[in-house]
């Protein structure tokens, strides 16, 4: 078995220790986990040709290595996609992913004295990128895989019949290999425990609530799992 070289996890002043990205900004300490998760519960994500002339939201399916971390990215786009002729000049790019995010204002703090901020996770890499003819067909059934692994009886690009061969004609394969990865988990960290209680009861949004009791295990009440 082939082990595939680990991405350089970059981030302010942070190090890999033990398993985890530490930062001195408390928002830029995490796990491996972290970012996969985020990765595989919000797969849509920006990818930018080098300049940044060129940028397409696309689903992407990571590579993870035995802990954890992201090595590579495999997509696809259409081949009237100018990110093509982009990555043909110059076979760089920028993966920009989004995960839960909201405004939390001083009422969901159950505090006047307090000023408002926004919650959010947020990952960026920067990536070699390789078009990949030969790809394609593993690259569209890899996506829908991970995209139906939830439903009850999983589609399958099979079903499309004679129409696949015609529209997998249109579209090419493409994966991305890490080379810099930043992550940004911005989720209450900084709160006092009561203050972090509040937003928690106030806020709305389950998914966002979920990722903010994960990145505060022990100052929560309640379940701690994404």
């Amino acid at each position: 078995m082939v082990r595939k070289r680990s991405p350089k996890h970059h981030g302010t002043q942070a190090q890999y220790r033990n398993g985890r990205v530490e930062s001195r900004s408390r928002c830029e300490n995490y796990r491996p986990g972290d970012v996969r998760h985020l990765i595989e519960q919000y797969p849509l994500a920006w990818v930018i040709g080098a300049g940044g002339e060129e940028a397409s939201l696309l689903p992407l399916v990571g590579v993870f290595d035995e802990e954890d971390r992201v090595t590579e990215l495999i997509g696809h786009f259409a081949l009237t996609n100018p990110l093509g002729d982009a990555f043909a000049q110059n076979p760089r790019g920028t993966i920009l992913f989004k995960g839960a995010d909201a405004y939390i204002s001083p009422s969901l703090a159950d505090r006047r004295d307090w000023g408002p901020t926004w919650n959010y996770a947020q990952v960026r890499i920067q990536a070699a990128m390789t078009v990949d003819p030969d790809l394609t067909a593993s690259a569209v059934a890899l996506l829908v895989e991970h995209v139906e692994r939830h439903q009850p009886e999983p589609w399958r690009a099979t079903e499309l019949g004679e129409r696949y061969d015609r529209l997998i004609r249109q579209i090419v394969g493409f994966r991305a290999r890490v080379e810099r990865l930043d992550a940004t988990f911005k989720l209450g960290q900084t709160e006092t425990p009561d203050t972090l209680q509040a937003i928690l009861s106030n806020l709305t949004d389950p998914e966002l609530v979920r990722w903010m009791r994960r990145f505060n295990p022990a100052r929560t009440v309640g379940e701690n799992d994404v």
